[in-house]
């Protein structure tokens, strides 16, 4: 009896942990569906199969709510045949796209708990062997499970949990995620998360010089030269760098760059005006919203009436100019897509700044937001 209690008792902790660890693996990416469509993407794009990009928003939705739900349900003890099958193949596949990233090394990241939390590739892959343990017990013991309530209230939850899921996921995919997690967040500088972090610790190398000498390949480093190394019959070959301590001297933001259309580089004189300025991120124009235009147009008047300066920053900066060109008041600027759909999930999205500093971000349906705190600032 005691052993069947103990037994339960382990078993109730493994599918808590477990499902504990899907809800918030799911409920991070719920808030960011786009993000992981993006990290899909990455992996579509190193296996050759760039074709699917066009779907991965889906993939993404589908995925999310599924971990949701298996983590509800793994918890609740509901239908644990089907959950059970259900998460091994899912973790089993997760511990695939882990190990994969961690030994091919083409992969830095696996988005397994979106920006919020970023793993390295080496952390997602020991979580992921720690719940394959797990949910393997799960599966060899969902025989002995059982359900915490009635069949009807466990199923009433996990519809429920479903209708969450669609409801926040809708929500963001229109606005923008409820936590913003990225460095391009509101109240971030973006002039100072281009700047190395104050007592961050550079990367170590070892430096080895190789010379021939006499016939013969001699190989020291700086701190070993022969004693006889004056003599003039060394002759360099190649000098030797060997990463031997990884350092974390890397900005937040190490890529982000602002071109005029002739191709000048003009980031800083953007990011250190003094007075309040719009940037408009338009990563291109398939993926734009329906009748963005009209927003933008009238984002520029709102402008235009402040005396602010109004910048697009897009990936097609010609095209784009051509699209508005019965707009003015517009600066147009080129930006790389990646540096622009990170910082701008929808498309455009809005950035009221000044000085570098994030005082607001609009999705494209909040166009309005923006143009009153623009009204508010703009002083």
């Amino acid at each position: 009896m005691n052993e069947n209690k103990g037994l339960y008792g382990f078993l109730v902790a493994v599918r808590l942990l477990v499902g504990i660890l899907f809800i918030f693996s799911g409920l991070v990416k719920l808030n960011d569906p786009v993000g992981l469509s993006y990290k899909m993407q990455e992996f579509f794009e190193v296996w050759g199969l760039a074709l699917l990009n066009d779907y991965t928003l889906f993939f993404s939705l589908a995925m999310n709510t599924f971990e949701i739900v298996a983590g509800v349900a793994v918890i609740l003890g509901w239908r644990m045949k089907l959950f059970s099958w259900l998460l091994l193949l899912l973790i089993i596949f997760f511990t695939f796209l882990t190990g994969y990233a961690v030994f091919s090394g083409k992969i830095k990241t696996c988005g397994c708990f979106g920006d919020c939390i970023p793993l390295t590739a080496q952390q997602s892959f020991i979580k992921d062997l720690v719940l394959l343990v797990l949910i393997i017990i799960i599966f060899y013991k969902k025989e002995v499970i059982q359900p915490f309530f009635q069949s009807y209230i466990n199923g009433m939850a996990v519809l429920v949990s479903v209708a969450f899921c669609v409801a926040l996921q809708w929500y963001v995919l229109i606005h923008l995620p409820v936590v913003d997690c990225l460095p391009y967040k509101k109240g971030n500088n973006i002039a100072e998360k281009m700047q190395i972090p104050a007592g961050a610790i550079p990367d170590s190398f070892a430096i080895n010089f190789r010379y021939k000498h006499k016939n013969e390949i001699v190989e020291f480093d700086m701190d070993h030269f022969p004693d006889d190394f004056n003599d003039s019959s060394y002759t360099l070959i190649e000098r030797l760098q060997k990463l031997i301590r990884k350092g974390n001297a890397v900005p937040l933001i190490n890529d982000f760059t602002l071109q005029t259309m002739q191709g000048n580089d003009t980031t800083l004189a953007i990011l250190n005006q003094e007075n309040v300025y719009v940037m408009v991120f338009l990563k291109d124009l398939t993926s734009a919203r329906q009748g963005f235009e009209v927003n933008i147009a009238k984002v520029a008047k709102a402008c235009q009436q402040h005396k602010v300066p109004l910048f697009v920053v897009t990936a097609v900066a010609e095209r784009a100019a051509e699209m508005l060109s019965d707009i003015g008041n517009i600066n147009y600027l080129q930006s790389d897509a990646t540096v622009i759909k990170t910082a701008a999930r929808d498309v455009p999205t809005y950035f009221v700044m000044k000085q570098g500093t994030i005082m607001g971000k609009f999705a494209n349906i909040d166009y309005q937001d923006a143009i009153t705190m623009l009204s508010a600032v703009a002083k």
